[in-house]
């Protein structure tokens, strides 16, 4: 053991920070495939790409990652786990990782290259999961709940935030507009956004933080912007549908959330009359800080 410490402190301090995050994500999606998970891609009927991955047997499951993440980013260790009872479907969001569209960039467009997906595996109806800005597309979806069964809101107040919320999350992070907080510029940025999403601070030298900019929030940084931009006027259509047509469902909050606070957990769920668990000593960042946990109370909720 102390031999492979050794050899694992030589390796962090030889590579640089391109070589650090794309060690770790290659070593992630071994960690995938060895799992059984296997590597899709979807060209979408707007032009572009979904990538995805599928791993496990039983019924299908959807996860959705939040802004900024990617699929294995956000589930990874959640997938390890839940491919054991369900057959997973993860996808890269239109604009993040891997996938893109030639749509418009809203919640629309990207609700519909999901579905798409979706289709593509002959799949009628599906659980799904989705974790902040993939709450706001698993609420989306819900708006057809003919093809969903059970569905799941992590940290994702849906439609009813409003523009005060919007306001006090800016004066939290002391930033202009919300875009300038989910879609960093360099790697200070990058950092003000992750001391936002986790109750632990991250400590990371500027060559990793750069790396983790250009890896993650550089691409696409237009569309990004257009799409945190889009969701005031998404945020209006949604909030026409009867919630009490909405599919069965259940919200997971960290109590000490800075982006979206717990009392927009609370609210949507006496909304969506769903139950709400809350999670102690958790920020944003539910499926990373507590992946144990998440996987016990998805596999709970969905047996």
């Amino acid at each position: 053991v102390l031999r492979q410490l050794v050899a694992l402190c030589f390796l962090l301090f030889t590579l640089t920070g391109c070589e650090i995050v794309g060690w770790k994500a290659e070593q992630d999606k071994l960690a995938l495939q060895e799992a059984g998970y296997t590597e899709h891609f979807l060209t979408l009927a707007d032009g572009g790409k979904m990538k995805y991955w599928v791993g496990g047997n039983g019924k299908p499951l959807l996860l959705l990652h939040g802004f900024g993440g990617t699929a294995i980013s956000t589930w990874k260790k959640e997938m390890l786990e839940l491919n054991k009872d369900y057959m997973v479907i993860a996808p890269d969001l239109a604009w993040f990782g891997d996938s893109h569209s030639n749509g418009t960039p809203n919640l629309t467009t990207q609700t519909d290259a999901v579905w798409q997906i979706i289709d593509s595996l002959n799949i009628e109806k599906i659980n799904v999961a989705g974790i902040s800005y993939g709450g706001f597309v698993t609420y989306n979806m819900m708006l057809s709940p003919e093809r969903i069964d059970k569905s799941i809101i992590i940290a994702s107040p849906g439609p009813l935030f409003n523009d005060d919320d919007l306001s006090q999350l800016c004066m939290r992070a002391n930033v202009e507009k919300p875009e300038d907080l989910f879609v960093p510029q360099n790697s200070n940025e990058v950092r003000r956004l992750f001391d936002h999403v986790f109750v632990e601070k991250k400590r990371m030298p500027d060559f990793v933080a750069d790396q983790i900019y250009l890896s993650y929030f550089a691409p696409w940084r237009s569309e990004k912007k257009q799409l945190i931009q889009s969701l005031v006027s998404d945020r209006e259509r949604i909030s026409k549908y009867p919630a009490n047509k909405l599919p069965q469902s259940m919200l997971i909050w960290g109590d000490s959330d800075q982006i979206f606070p717990l009392d927009n957990g609370i609210k949507l769920s006496e909304y969506m009359n769903s139950s709400l668990v809350v999670i102690p000593n958790t920020g944003h960042g539910v499926t990373n800080e507590q992946p144990e946990l998440v996987t016990k109370l998805l596999k709970s909720f969905l047996s």
